[in-house]
């Protein structure tokens, strides 16, 4: 047997067909190349395959027990020579969950990731907009994009962009108790707005830098969300450290004035991370990129 694949293929249709005119159609050659090749194999296995008379085609005992082993080896010879396109949508099939702060950003940087990922219908993307670093084992997390000051090292990480914050009170609350005269008496005098650690129910700290964190003595408003704190400091209730790219458009705009502005204020990174593994599936790494290539793009530009 020149061709061994060829001639199992023969021999499975026509155990499917019992019909030597049939399996010749399916396969586009005569029934009598059918008949040579199946009386190859059987001479080669030295077995019959088929009982057959001038009307009715049986397999034997022994073509029944060979029969799944040949559909079993053309099924993964089928596999290994799937064309790489083929193989290439196969892979992006499933699941990637991916965990972002909440950020109203969210929607448009979404909108590109989607539109990227458009080509592959099979790939579903789990999104969670999440101020928690969510455990990547108990929350199965693929991808994650967060903002501190060390990455954790037991991740793949990605820097995106530097974040810093910029402390801003809107026009309204300075006409009211006038300006600061220095950060002592910015603590002082002046209501502030606090963001809630989800973790512990208190508000984070003021850092501004490694020497230097606020106290002010009274908090004016508190929130686990970012958007309804900057909306206090908006409305002229409170003083806020809000990340500079969420209240870049409001200083360019005059709703929100930056204070003490020639106080260089610590960054922090954003990056990008997902979590070592000893395989990570092509999707993973497909959707990783992607995100990354949108994220530097969208904050380069702002």
């Amino acid at each position: 047997m020149n061709n061994r694949f060829e001639t199992l293929k023969v021999f499975c249709s026509l155990a499917e067909t019992l019909q030597f005119k049939e399996t010749a159609n399916r396969l586009a050659i005569s029934p009598p190349v059918v008949t040579r090749l199946i009386a190859e194999l059987e001479d080669y296995l030295g077995e019959s395959l088929f009982q057959r008379n001038t009307r009715q085609v049986h397999l034997t005992d022994f073509g029944e027990q060979f029969l799944p082993q040949a559909q079993q080896l053309l099924a993964d010879s089928e596999k290994l020579f799937i064309p790489s396109k083929q193989r290439s949508q196969a892979e992006m099939n499933g699941i990637v969950r991916i965990t972002a702060p909440s950020w109203r950003i969210n929607d448009e940087i979404l909108a590109k990731l989607l539109t990227a990922l458009s080509p592959y219908p099979n790939l579903i993307i789990d999104w969670r907009d999440d101020m928690t670093k969510l455990d990547s084992v108990s929350h199965r997390i693929d991808i994650g994009l967060r903002i501190g000051l060390e990455p954790d090292p037991n991740f793949i990480v990605r820097k995106i962009a530097d974040i810093g914050d910029v402390l801003v009170a809107a026009p309204s609350l300075l006409e009211r108790l006038g300006e600061p005269a220095s950060l002592e008496d910015l603590e002082v005098r002046f209501p502030f707005a606090a963001q809630i650690n989800v973790n512990t129910g208190r508000p984070w700290h003021f850092p501004l830098t490694h020497e230097r964190i606020l106290k002010p003595h009274r908090i004016a408003f508190q929130s686990s969300n970012i958007y309804s704190n900057l909306q206090a400091v908006l409305q002229g209730s409170a003083v806020g450290l809000v990340s500079d790219f969420i209240a870049q458009p409001y200083l360019q705009t005059g709703e929100l004035r930056q204070l003490f502005p020639e106080i260089k204020i610590q960054k922090w990174q954003l990056f990008l991370y997902r979590p070592y593994e000893t395989v990570t599936p092509k999707r993973v790494i497909k959707v990783f990129e992607e995100l990354e290539g949108i994220l530097r793009k969208f904050f380069t530009d702002k």
